[in-house]
């Protein structure tokens, strides 16, 4: 009987040790996993900081970069993810593990106008395809620009030292953006231009028929974007603000929270939120805010006064919903893309290599995009 007791006592023991692999205990065997991220991008799926999870458990991943950033890999206790360089993979954990979402800034980008596309490549220079009936694909000599926009019939790039140029089409003042100082976004509307300053403030030139230009008194915003006769801004809490007309509802932005981008097309403004979701207000004529089934966004690009919106997701491909005319809702095989752009009938996309793909109307040659190489 003395044996037996023995026996019995040492059961127990071994029981109560593998019960703190973790942490945990009763038996079950528990590991933590801590999940951080470096600058450009953040972890939505699971979040970050340190979890803990059952032995052998499977935990879906989801980095999501910022915009202006795309993601890297993940490092660290890699040995059971599932891919460690897909955005969007698992892990299962059958250890402590500690890992970490790398994101890396890219210098590169596209822009979308009325029948134009514009490619800011890594270097700072811009290339232009498309209409230029009134120059505004008259891009070839600028040089450290770090962000384009484009609009009907003008185009906007950002310099390195925070000052902005501007071409084409300037019947309302749209490009006399000469003076602007301190500029960290631009953003081009139909008949206007906005920029926004390093201190959270904004300034706007051109068309002011329905009030667009009222940004005077903004503080506090992280981005703005310009439709057709309005202005979005989104501020630092992740809420948005708007002025300008709201004849379909455009500007009914003020319950959005917890919003991490904003996009405006003609008539629609599009929110992204910071669980990849995203929200959408205003004319929705084809569809073009029938958003809300969409999970694991990225990005979000409405059309310059068109009819839709596309959506990248996390694992690079891409969405879109409206009107679909000349084939420019066609994103469905698109993989490797990391920034998206949309014109009047036409949809451009950004691929991780610096290359650049495009669908819909192409008669003014928006479409030439093929021999692109923006890196």
């Amino acid at each position: 009987m003395k044996g037996i007791s023995i026996f019995f006592i040492t059961v127990a023991l071994v029981a109560g040790m593998v019960g703190c692999a973790g942490g945990g205990g009763g038996g079950v065997i528990e590991y933590y996993l801590t999940i951080s991220s470096t600058d450009g991008g953040n972890v939505t799926t699971p979040g970050e900081g340190t979890f803990t999870y059952d032995a052998g458990t499977v935990v879906s991943l989801n980095a999501n970069p910022d915009t202006g950033y795309r993601f890297l890999g993940w490092t660290g206790d890699v040995s059971t993810v599932g891919n460690v360089n897909a955005s969007q993979t698992i892990i299962t954990t059958n250890g402590n593990y500690s890992i970490t979402a790398n994101f890396e800034k890219v210098n590169y980008m596209v822009a979308a106008g009325l029948y134009h596309t514009v490619g800011l490549k890594s270097n700072g220079r811009v290339v232009a395809v498309g209409r230029n009936d009134e120059g505004q694909c008259n891009v070839g000599d600028w040089t450290g620009i770090t962000q384009v926009a484009a609009a009907h019939y003008h185009t906007v790039g950002l310099k390195s030292a925070g000052t902005v140029v501007a071409v084409g089409w300037n019947d309302y003042g749209e490009c006399n953006v000469g003076g602007w100082t301190n500029i960290t976004q631009v953003a081009a509307g139909v008949h206007h231009t906005v920029g926004l300053k390093s201190d959270g403030t904004v300034v706007a030139v051109g068309a002011d028929y329905s009030g667009q230009c009222n940004v005077g008194g903004w503080t506090n915003i992280t981005q703005v974007a310009a439709g057709a006769e309005y202005t979005i801004g989104l501020m630092s809490d992740g809420t948005v603000v708007a002025v300008g007309a709201n004849s379909v509802g455009q500007c009914n932005v003020t319950g959005w929270t917890e919003i991490t981008q904003v996009a405006t097309g003609g008539w629609h403004t599009v929110g992204l939120k910071s669980d990849g979701t995203v929200v959408a207000v205003g004319d929705n004529e084809d569809g073009r805010c029938n958003v809300g089934g969409w999970t694991n966004i990225t990005q979000l690009a409405a059309a310059t006064s068109g009819c839709h919106t596309t959506g990248l997701m996390s694992d690079g491909t891409v969405v879109a919903v409206g009107r679909n005319n000349e084939g420019q809702c066609g994103v469905g095989g698109w993989i490797d893309i990391i920034q998206v752009a949309g014109g009047l009938y036409h949809t451009v996309g950004l691929k991780s290599n610096g290359t650049v793909v495009a669908v819909g109307s192409n008669g003014d040659g928006q479409c030439n995009v093929t021999g692109w190489d923006l890196n």
